[in-house]
């Protein structure tokens, strides 16, 4: 049985330097299927030039190899890479055409929504391969609350829903949560579409390094800078403490990620607020080995998004020992059990006393380290193996 994998997320973010969350997320699927699969794991992709085809495995193989190293040590680096620097990967990055397949039909995998707004795509992918369709869907926040999302964003979230509907044999969830929210849609479509929860693994994070840090207790926030993440409410509560605090008192506020869409007020604030200078700091292009340094040596993680499919950087820091204060949604929940301190995104107070606590060491950070111990982290290796059930049950009823 032939199992491949689309990797046209990763070929698409050719020119960056630091991955997203979802580019992770294709980049596990590459290591972990082809662990599970060796020989009979084929790599495909929609080139940026549109064209369909299979890849090179050597090639691919290289390139992923390539993408890990930049994550790894390229340290702010905030600018795309030329497009002449990258000729020569999208050279060698060509797919073929895909070859006969004269025995058992294979298993196509989708785990970023790249090009799922294209449905006759989609339609002559699955046709040219004569492949049965197994992709991941991260959430339906654009549909949701579209007031989060980029303009526009909801029409394409919903033509990606609809592909999926229309053409998914089986379907990958990050979380019981994002589940709840697709059923409606595959239940619109009147086929049998079977939706298998697993939650994403915990990314591995690095020892800590010999760098320089904050000189006072700091806190990290963790993903790009976009309106449902609600950084908006952390900036107010930072501006808060410089106005009632003496200096010396003021703990750091780390953020990392890039800029997102729709931020006017955010940006003006990190751009221009006097009271955030110095007490905020804004990081993009962090390589994973400065992350992991300033991770580990946080006082805490917080996450006060109104909306997630997942709830990655709450394992992250977690797994390291760093108690987590997030917002009380569903997916955060999941990932996160009864081990962080959660708070209502629009609670201010509740995060200003929770946020003052930890940075003092006081009774509710003492209560989570005490109860970090027996968080279970998520891990790539149980998340494989749903995948792997998922394709041998779709090897089976052809």
């Amino acid at each position: 049985m032939t199992v491949i994998l689309d990797i046209s997320r990763l070929i698409s973010r050719i020119r960056h330097s630091t991955p997203s969350g979802v580019d992770r997320v294709e980049m596990a699927y590459a290591r972990g299927l082809l662990k599970l699969f060796g020989e009979d794991l084929a790599f495909a992709a929609v080139h940026p030039t549109g064209r369909y085809g299979r890849l090179d495995r050597i090639v691919a193989l290289s390139y992923l190899d390539e993408l890990e190293r930049r994550w790894a040590h390229e340290d702010g680096r905030t600018r795309q890479r030329s497009i002449p620097s990258i000729l020569p990967w999208m050279l060698r990055l060509l797919p073929r055409k895909a070859p006969r397949q004269n025995h058992a039909r294979p298993i196509y995998i989708q785990v970023s929504p790249h090009h799922l707004t294209n449905r006759t795509k989609v339609e002559q992918i699955l046709a040219a391969e004569n492949a049965r369709f197994l992709c991941m869907v991260h959430d339906l926040i654009p549909l949701e609350y579209p007031e989060y999302a980029r303009p526009g964003g909801a029409t394409l979230h919903q033509q990606r829903m609809e592909t999926v509907a229309a053409f998914a044999d089986a379907v990958i969830v990050n979380s019981a949560a994002t589940g709840q929210s697709l059923r409606p849609w595959l239940g619109r479509s009147g086929r049998q579409i079977v939706v298998h929860v697993a939650l994403l693994g915990t990314e591995q994070i690095s020892a800590a390094n010999q760098e320089s840090l904050p000189d006072q207790p700091y806190f990290i926030c963790l993903g790009t800078i976009e309106p449902r993440k609600n950084h908006l409410l952390l900036l107010n509560l930072w501006r808060h403490f410089a106005e009632v605090l003496p200096a010396a008192e003021i703990p750091k506020l780390v953020i990392i990620g890039r800029r997102g869409w729709e931020n006017e007020q955010v940006l003006d604030m990190l751009d221009r607020c006097p009271a955030l200078q110095g007490n905020v700091i804004e990081m993009s292009g962090c390589s994973d080995r400065r992350l992991a340094t300033l991770l580990r040596n946080a006082r805490g993680l917080l996450m006060p998004s109104f909306a997630e499919g997942f709830g990655m950087p709450i394992a992250e820091a977690l797994s390291v020992g760093v108690p987590v204060i997030c917002s009380n949604i569903p997916a955060h929940h999941e990932v996160g059990s009864t081990t962080p301190d959660y708070a209502d995104p629009l609670d201010g107070p509740r995060w200003r006393g929770l946020i003052t606590d930890f940075a003092a060491q006081g009774p509710h950070w003492q209560a989570q380290m005490a109860r970090l111990p027996a968080w279970h982290a998520p891990c790539w290796n149980d998340h494989m193996q749903i995948v792997a059930q998922a394709i041998n049950a779709l090897s089976e009823n052809r």
